[in-house]
């Protein structure tokens, strides 16, 4: 999508609710959580998110919009998530630059400018990359779970019966 006007008209012509959405690559995240995720039951790659929600990730070559993020989907549940990171100092700044706006309009998602880590950048910081797995994802598809609750390792922090 090259905007969020056509990524909302897609939303609406596939009958997905996207109201709140700022961003066009929110928008086709909910389009992907609504219709796409639910189907997928054979462990699956997805990759080459939009790079509005992938502020920290390098870009694909060639692809402008696209990062080179990618999330591993097991039993339609996400196990991991994992990108290249971003290693242009200007392009990060301008990124985060961004975030900022969106954090100051109310993104609770949006991360916050980090002039230490911009500062690494400008000194040369190697690339770099990770993979995230959420482990209570990982104990819910081991132990055939419905709820993440019903894994989760701090008993405590687990909401009331009653809540």
């Amino acid at each position: 999508m090259k905007n969020l006007q056509d990524a909302q008209a897609a939303a609406k012509k596939l009958k997905v609710d996207a109201s709140g959405k700022h961003l066009a690559g929110e928008v086709l995240e909910e389009i992907f959580d609504s219709l796409v995720k639910p189907k997928l039951t054979a462990p699956t790659i997805v990759y080459d998110y939009p790079a509005d929600i992938s502020p920290l990730a390098k870009p694909v070559p060639g692809h402008p919009g696209y990062t080179e993020r990618f999330e591993i989907f097991i039993a339609g549940e996400e196990l991991g998530n994992s990108y290249s990171e971003a290693n242009d100092p200007l392009l990060l700044r301008e990124n985060f630059e961004q975030q900022a706006q969106l954090r100051r309009a109310g993104g609770v998602e949006a991360h916050p400018v980090d002039e230490d880590f911009l500062e690494a950048m400008e000194y040369g910081m190697p690339p770099t990359s990770g993979l995230g797995i959420g482990m209570e994802r990982l104990f819910m598809i081991l132990t055939d779970s419905s709820s993440i609750r019903e894994v989760m390792l701090f008993p405590a922090l687990r909401p009331r019966q009653n809540d």
